[in-house]
């Protein structure tokens, strides 16, 4: 509304305009405004609990893989973990894919654990499973000539016979209890004995102790012309030889020859019995450092052999921080063993 004077100065001249157009025209923006920010607010919720759920939605995936590993029986037998974090949650460009990752090398490192874990459990089971076989058969013999004994009673000379039967198997038995607390130890990691060992005058006693324990063998040795002195448990080194040698002795036959070659490296020196039996059949080359491993059966037996001897080779072998390998063929087979210097001063020589 507007007023304003006339021209004769007497009269007031009133003009007015509706403001009911006006009015709904405003009422009409407002309500469009506020349907219009409803809607949008509807639309950006919408869209940001979308965006956030596709945004989660590789954690889920990788809770969800995490909540099967924990519905799994890990406490019992063999253990498989199928379960991983599929590729694309595991991109690690993301903070999710890091954390799928390494959800997933948790994974594989818990997988690699119990597969360990099963394979030692099974080493175990075969081991005391073998340990009650070999037992089991002096046992036998022992109980079989003891019960003979009181049925022939009367009879000196046969039951010295049985008498005899029954020492040399007891000895058996403690050959084989000896081997097996040797193995309980070393698998424990007791530290060995350590000290400076001539390794020449060590393998010129194994070998003449071949010499009587096999006069049917030819028994050589190629030494270098100094001594070679390391660090190691004396006696268990030697062990190592004689095993070596003892495992040449039995497993061949008359006239052959067994060379016992020792060398040295600017690190290492290297232990050598090579002979020229009928070598190892290429199916037992990979398990003859298993426990209870033996080539030809009745005669390691009838040689009093345990089975162990060579894998007390390699577990002394591995205390010294070295390395045996075995290589064979038809006519030759060579038992190698590297062992490490570690700068111990030569001894003085002494005749040989």
């Amino acid at each position: 509304m507007l007023a304003a004077p006339s021209r004769n100065g007497h009269d007031v001249i009133v003009t007015g305009l509706s403001m009911g157009n006006v009015d709904a025209t405003m009422l009409q923006m407002l309500i469009i405004f506020g349907i219009v920010t409803v809607i949008a607010l509807v639309a950006a919720t919408t869209a940001g609990i979308v965006i956030i759920k596709r945004a989660l939605a590789p954690l889920r995936r990788v809770a969800q893989t995490a909540s099967e590993v924990v519905d799994l029986p890990l406490d019992r037998g063999e253990v498989k973990l199928p379960v991983r974090v599929p590729e694309p949650d595991a991109n690690p460009s993301t903070e999710v894919g890091q954390l799928g990752s390494a959800l997933n090398r948790m994974l594989d490192h818990i997988a690699a654990a119990l597969s360990a874990r099963q394979a030692s459990e099974t080493r175990v089971r075969q081991f005391v499973a073998d340990a009650s076989h070999e037992l089991r058969t002096p046992l036998a013999a022992i109980r079989g000539y003891t019960e003979l004994t009181q049925r022939i009673g009367d009879d000196p000379e046969a039951v010295a016979h049985a008498m005899s039967r029954v020492a040399s198997e007891t000895e058996r038995i403690t050959r084989l209890v000896e081997d097996l607390l040797l193995l309980a130890r070393l698998d424990s990691g007791r530290p060995l004995e350590r000290g400076p060992v001539d390794m020449s005058r060590l393998a010129v006693d194994a070998v003449s102790d071949a010499h009587v324990a096999g006069p049917d063998h030819q028994w050589a040795l190629d030494l270098p012309p100094e001594p070679v002195v390391i660090p190691g448990d004396a006696a268990r080194l030697h062990q190592v030889v004689t095993n070596l040698l003892a495992n040449a002795r039995v497993h061949t036959g008359p006239g052959t020859i067994v060379t016992t070659r020792l060398s040295t490296g600017p690190t290492h020196v290297v232990l050598q019995v090579i002979d020229n039996g009928p070598g190892i059949p290429a199916a037992l080359q990979s398990e003859v450092f298993e426990r209870f491993a033996r080539g030809d059966t009745s005669r390691s037996r009838q040689a009093g052999s345990t089975g162990l001897g060579l894998a007390i080779v390699s577990a002394v072998v591995k205390a010294h921080n070295g390395t045996i390998t075995v290589s064979s063929s038809p006519g030759y087979t060579e038992f190698a063993v590297r062992l490490p210097l570690d700068g111990w001063q030569p001894l003085e020589s002494s005749p040989r």
